[in-house]
């Protein structure tokens, strides 16, 4: 009988990305920059998406307001997050990945994961520490960046190895740190159960309640035990998960599950009129954004965060797939006014996603001609509010997109989002688009 070799997966984690990438754009400013967040400028109403190791130790975290991570780390340098930059540089990451890697796949623009399986000839035979460090090396040469690297026998011992494999201040880490098969369940214990991946802050205050803390608690209960108390999901899984056992394979392409726009505004908006110019401006950013995806989609949300921090969205299922900023716009509207209608408070933040995707095969992007006649009848509406599109709807959307493709993006927008169109035009204060 064959012996099944023990999976070989590595989680490819790049080093403080945003600040890394923001670094290599702006030598002379962000790069000499020790203490260094990444988000917006200072004064801005935008939130960190990334700080440097040295700003993290005065307590600065992803998601917070720039103007509480000021507060803590007052000579912080604060810049914008260079998206175009950090978009080109995690598809050379990638690259390079794939040169060495039979699968790769992206879990987000600074995470990979890898399946060395069946390298092991090819490599000769190298411990997988070994093709880690190799890998590290690699990258770094061909994009100057810096990465750690978590390896094991599943996806989640990796992803729990890569935490500890990273170089922080006084940590003494190496940037590669691989757990060796059948060490699983003793590399864990020391972990807290709320460190797990999927175990949110409730089912974490669940297990708190009957005396599980650390993962070594977890270690010592049978899984009859746990699904009695748990349940019969929660508690095998639970049971699994303690141990490393972790079965997800590693896929070539993760599916994309939505499409986002959304601004942070320089200050509180209370004018609905201007709320709904906003809310246009990001349909047609998201749509445009979806259009060179190849994808239609059937959800829209729309999400406010309110002057007090509150976040509220709603979102609506649509009969057929939607495409054009025409549809986005339709759909979103009525969400919004939705919201507005059950709170009357200033918007802090405003946002449009979209998701349940559809393939396009119809020849979006293309460049594919579609023939349209003159008095075919659009489609009738199958509830209220909800958007129809045609085949001439789509192919006045193409075009739009290709004539802002050669001549800008500003070259065809609609007459309501055209600076002096309105009185309030820029009456939004400075905003953050994330």
């Amino acid at each position: 009988m064959t012996t099944l070799s023990p999976r070989r997966i590595l989680l490819v984690d790049a080093d403080a990305f945003f600040v890394a990438v923001a670094r290599q754009e702006d030598p002379d400013g962000a790069g000499k920059a020790t203490l260094l967040i990444v988000g917006g400028r200072p004064g801005s109403r935008g939130v960190v998406c990334s700080a440097s190791y040295e700003c993290r130790a005065y307590g600065v975290r992803s998601g917070m307001p720039i103007s509480r991570a000021l507060k803590l780390c007052p000579r912080a340098t604060c810049v914008p997050v260079p998206r175009g930059a950090c978009s080109a540089r995690s598809k050379a990451i990638q690259q390079v990945l794939a040169t060495i890697a039979p699968v790769v796949q992206a879990s987000s623009i600074d995470e990979w994961y890898c399946d060395m399986g069946g390298t092991e000839a090819l490599y000769g035979h190298e411990s997988l520490e070994a093709t880690a460090h190799r890998i590290r090396s690699a990258v770094f040469a061909a994009t100057g960046l810096s990465v750690s690297i978590g390896g094991g026998t599943s996806r989640l011992v990796a992803k729990m190895a890569v935490e500890l494999a990273k170089p922080k201040p006084g940590t003494g880490a190496t940037g590669v740190r691989c757990v060796t098969p059948g060490h699983e369940a003793a590399f864990l214990a020391p972990f807290r159960l709320a460190d797990l991946p999927m175990v949110g802050p409730r089912f974490a205050a669940t297990l708190e309640r009957m005396g599980l803390d650390t993962i070594a608690d977890a270690q010592r209960w049978s899984e009859a035990d746990l699904q009695s108390r748990l349940g019969e999901r929660a508690g095998p899984w639970l049971y699994k998960r303690v141990r490393g056992i972790d079965d997800s394979i590693v896929t070539p392409r993760e599916t994309q599950k939505q499409v986002s726009r959304e601004e942070t505004f320089g200050r509180d908006l209370h004018d609905d009129d201007i709320l709904e110019r906003e809310l246009l401006r990001l349909a047609v950013r998201v749509s445009t954004d979806l259009r060179r995806q190849g994808l239609q989609a059937r959800t829209v949300t729309v999400k406010l965060k309110d002057a007090d921090f509150k976040t509220r969205s709603a979102q609506r299922t649509l009969a057929a797939p939607i495409e054009s900023e025409k549809s986005v716009i339709k759909a979103a509207r009525v969400l919004y006014r939705a919201l507005r209608s059950k709170r009357r408070v200033g918007v802090r933040l405003l946002g449009i996603g979209l998701s349940h995707f559809d393939d396009d095969t119809s020849g979006a992007g293309s460049g594919a001609a579609t023939q349209l006649g003159f008095f075919a009848p659009p489609p009738a509406p199958l509830a209220e509010g909800e958007p129809v599109e045609n085949a001439k709807d789509r192919a006045l959307t193409r075009a739009l997109d290709r004539i802002r493709d050669r001549y800008g993006s500003a070259a065809i927008i609609p007459a309501r989002l055209v600076d002096g169109a309105h009185e309030n035009a820029r009456d939004t204060g400075p905003r953050v688009e994330e």
